[in-house]
């Protein structure tokens, strides 16, 4: 079970963008025994730094500190726009998956601090998948996934959470994204969109009703403020008591550490008026000193214990490249309705939520014995074709990907995602004669750095082209290695499967291989390609995080 776990296998039937098998509910954690964790919140300051947080599998960094405090991020690496759903004692979330399939990885917890993959529940490419929405309605599953390129919103439903989920079907929104679901007083259901718009829905919530209507004009922050711009987006509505309210996000998702943050807003009615908060915003980053920058795009969900909570997105200080990581806060609901955030900077430990039990071990291993294939919770394909998962099997221990493209920009690379500031990965790699293959750390196709190699050169990436060829003592099979130690990269070639390693003569430095150098929103993943003629063999895949 643990090894199943491990790969992010446990629960799930997914293998590829084909229909998904049958699937069991993970079973009910058993009651914790004993007394209730600490009351939620910030924990007590301490004196001296902040721990560095405990290890999970290959030494990645988790959140659960294992003495009832947690220390953000929830969920590390490239996490962003969080979309968080509880039903009963279950959570589910998903995040932004952009050009990678199988896509929309929905993740399950009972504490909202340790997360395990259930699978993707979307297999066909459908566009850039931007900031989705996962939801519950009348015993269904929703989810509402905006796309550019095609610029629209999608719908995909199934009646289990492990699916099998439908096909998409198109709600021709072309003018808005970052949807989010709401059931009025009245029983109707909306979708709230970017800008401060909404549109009505069926009764089934599989199409639109009339077009979108402007509802609400976002809270404005003084004009001398840092930020990227206005950008009203990622609208959530949640009702608690007499209150429907409104949580947004201003100020642009990257540029400026200083320009995302957090607002409310409320109404007694989902057809508004909406009033705006008097204490916004709820979360900015103030200072670029600050451990978690650009914090905004939140939801606001109920604690195991009836506590309340927010999950929302941020880059980590000094790591535009790991993308925006998901965020846990405690929220205070206020004498006069209204609520704030307990968590401050979120750079120490917090009092984890009251109530939860552990549903299994968080995260997952990303080293790869390939005795089988984990396409979507583990790997995924860049920009695939629709043929893409036939390029892909497992036979006798290895994967084997057959070649496409000439280099990295056209071979729909294999990536993962890593969460930690430096780590290291590995892999016995044997190319067929024509092709070439190797390991990497990709942004998209025009940002990527690596090593490859053919029959008789290696193949040097850097910034996204293809550089220096040395000879390849090594032939067609040899064990490389790709350290990235606080965006210094290095590589390391062993010709007798890694019982001795040569230093390859080109480091690299990849701290600007992020969105506010190339734009689309992404993190530097690291991953493996086969380019050129026939296939490539990859073996005994491991990953570690380091120190």
């Amino acid at each position: 079970m643990l090894k199943l776990a491990g790969a992010g296998l446990l629960g799930t039937g997914f293998s590829g963008f084909g229909a998904p098998a049958a699937l069991a509910r993970a079973p009910a954690a058993p009651a914790r025994s004993g007394p209730a964790p600490a009351r939620s919140g910030p924990a007590p300051a301490r004196s001296g730094p902040a721990p560095a947080g405990a290890k999970g599998f290959d030494g990645q960094r988790k959140a659960d500190l294992g003495d009832g405090r947690f220390l953000n991020p929830i969920m590390a690496g490239d996490h962003p726009d969080p979309s968080i759903l509880k039903d009963g004692a279950d959570y589910y979330m998903t995040f932004s998956t952009f050009d990678s399939y199988p896509g929309l990885v929905i993740w399950h917890s009972r504490d909202l601090v340790n997360w395990r993959p259930i699978g993707p529940a979307l297999r066909k490419n459908i566009g850039s998948v931007w900031a989705p929405e996962l939801c519950k309605h009348g015993g269904r599953f929703y989810l509402y996934i905006p796309t550019k390129g095609p610029n629209t919103s999608w719908v995909i439903w199934a009646d289990r959470i492990e699916g099998p989920w439908s096909e998409p079907i198109d709600l021709k929104l072309p003018d808005h994204i970052d949807p989010g679901h709401a059931v009025g007083e009245d029983g109707s259901r909306w979708l709230f969109l970017s800008g401060g718009d909404r549109v009505r829905l069926s009764d089934d919530g599989l199409e639109r009703i009339g077009e979108p209507e402007h509802v609400y004009d976002p809270w404005r922050y003084p004009s001398d403020w840092v930020v990227e711009g206005f950008a009203p987006e990622g609208p959530k509505i949640t009702r608690r008591g007499d209150y429907y309210y409104m949580i947004t996000a201003v100020g642009g998702t990257a540029g400026p550490p200083t320009g995302h943050m957090v607002i409310a807003a409320r109404s007694k009615s989902i057809h508004g008026p909406w009033e705006n908060c008097p204490a916004n915003p709820l979360v900015r980053t103030r200072s670029a000193v600050e451990k978690w920058w650009s914090r905004g795009h939140a939801t606001l969900v109920e604690g195991p214990a009836g506590d309340w909570w927010s999950v929302y997105h941020g880059y980590e200080n000094g790591y535009w490249t790991l993308g925006r990581q998901a965020l846990l806060d405690p929220v205070e609901w206020t004498d006069d309705g209204w609520l704030r955030m307990k968590g401050g900077d979120l750079s120490r430990p917090i009092a984890k939520p009251k109530g939860g039990t552990v549903a299994g071990p968080h995260g997952m291993a990303l080293s790869d014995d390939f005795a089988g294939l984990a396409l979507g919770a583990k790997w995924n394909f860049f920009k695939p074709a629709p043929d893409e998962a036939g390029r892909a099997h497992v036979e006798d221990g290895a994967l084997i990907l057959k070649a496409r493209g000439t280099a990295p920009v056209d071979s729909s690379p294999l990536l993962l995602i890593a969460g930690d500031q430096a780590y290291r990965f590995e892999c016995d790699i044997e190319i067929a004669p024509g092709g070439t293959a190797g390991l990497i750390l990709f942004y998209d196709e025009k940002l990527y750095c690596g090593l490859g190699f053919d029959g008789a050169r290696f193949v040097t990436h850097q910034y996204g082209i293809e550089r220096a060829r040395p000879a390849n003592p090594h032939g067609t099979r040899m064990r490389m290695r790709v350290t990235n130690d606080r965006h210094i990269v290095t590589y390391d070639t062993s010709g007798d499967g890694g019982k001795t390693w040569v230093r390859f003569d080109r480091g690299m430095e990849v701290s600007g291989y992020h969105h506010n150098v190339r734009g689309g929103f992404l993190m530097l993943r690291p991953g493996l390609y086969s380019a050129g003629q026939g296939e490539a063999r990859f073996r005994n895949f491991t990953f570690r995080a380091l120190d």
